[in-house]
């Protein structure tokens, strides 16, 4: 089993120890606003289980139906997350409308309190952990759900200082007026999440720093081209593809053109986690003068 694949399996876990302090903490209080909160955690569970069923997929080798991979499976169980997100958002308003409607005191809150504080508390540092992995190993699966366990910790700090307000103040209506804002959160946040994730199933390019890095790396690796233009990059995962032109002199043979060819993608592959590079050969009268500039030997 693939790392990334042991943490979102290892968030699953996690997303159900949190899910239960966190169902406990409004069991304990009745609040509305800790029941909103429980119910995002809802969401953690099965988007953890979406983003372990994705990278199970997109760790699948080419076959011949899927030549370039399976690696966009990722990106898929972010859109159903954000999906998700979004569902729990409204099911949190029609809840916090209700309760708006039909005030309820809170019970043992302080308990219901520290409850809830120890389930961020594992969230926060979980969160941390899977952000951190996500970008080491390219993985959008793990950097989505890294980013929603950890908007529902700020979400559930929030509802903390809220409730704790309730319990001390008395104004009831603060909690349910909780539960809307933090429905409206979950709303933007799922949202935002859909929108990245339909981008990159569109072929987005890779970031203007992967950008800037390839463009060096062919520069200091053509000696004996003239000119490198039309490079196109789209990121797939953990997958970077690169296509560009090579321009060479006319005279050169096929075995020194592809000697050049295979210099810039070893630096390539050496130096961009997972790339794929394919290089069209051109000669001297096919150059743009534009693009990457080759940099002479003397």
């Amino acid at each position: 089993m693939h790392r990334a694949q042991k943490a979102a399996l290892a968030s699953i876990g996690v997303g159900l120890i949190v899910l239960a302090l966190k169902f406990g903490a409004y069991w304990l209080t009745g609040s509305l606003a800790l029941y909103s909160d429980a119910l995002e955690s809802i969401i953690n569970v099965v988007a953890a289980s979406a983003a372990f069923i994705a990278l199970h997929v997109a760790a699948m080798p080419a076959d011949g139906g899927h030549p370039y991979g399976h690696h966009k499976a990722e990106y898929f169980s972010a859109v159903i997350e954000g999906v998700l997100i979004v569902g729990a958002a409204f099911v949190i308003l029609r809840e916090a409308y209700f309760g708006v409607m039909h005030l309820k005191p809170l019970q043992m809150p302080v308990l219901g309190l520290a409850v809830n504080a120890l389930a961020s508390v594992i969230n926060g540092a979980w969160a941390w952990a899977l952000l951190r992995w996500g970008r080491q190993w390219r993985s959008p699966a793990l950097v989505a759900d890294g980013k929603h366990v950890l908007a529902d910790v700020w979400t559930s700090g929030g509802i903390l200082v809220g409730v704790g307000l309730v319990a001390v103040t008395g104004w009831l209506v603060l909690d349910p007026l909780l539960a809307g804002l933090v429905a409206l959160n979950i709303l933007w946040s799922g949202w935002a999440m859909i929108r990245d994730s339909v981008s990159s199933l569109m072929d987005a390019a890779a970031s203007p720093e992967t950008l800037d890095q390839i463009s060096k790396l062919i520069a200091t690796h053509s000696e004996g081209a003239q000119e490198a233009h039309d490079v196109r990059t789209r990121q797939v995962g953990s997958v970077t593809f690169i296509d560009f032109h090579l321009v060479v002199p006319g005279a050169m043979s096929v075995s020194d053109s592809h000697a050049i060819c295979d210099r810039i993608e070893h630096a390539l592959k050496a130096n961009i986690e997972g790339a794929i590079v394919t290089i069209h050969v051109e000669p001297e009268e096919k150059a743009k003068h534009k693009g990457v500039p080759v940099l002479l030997v003397t």
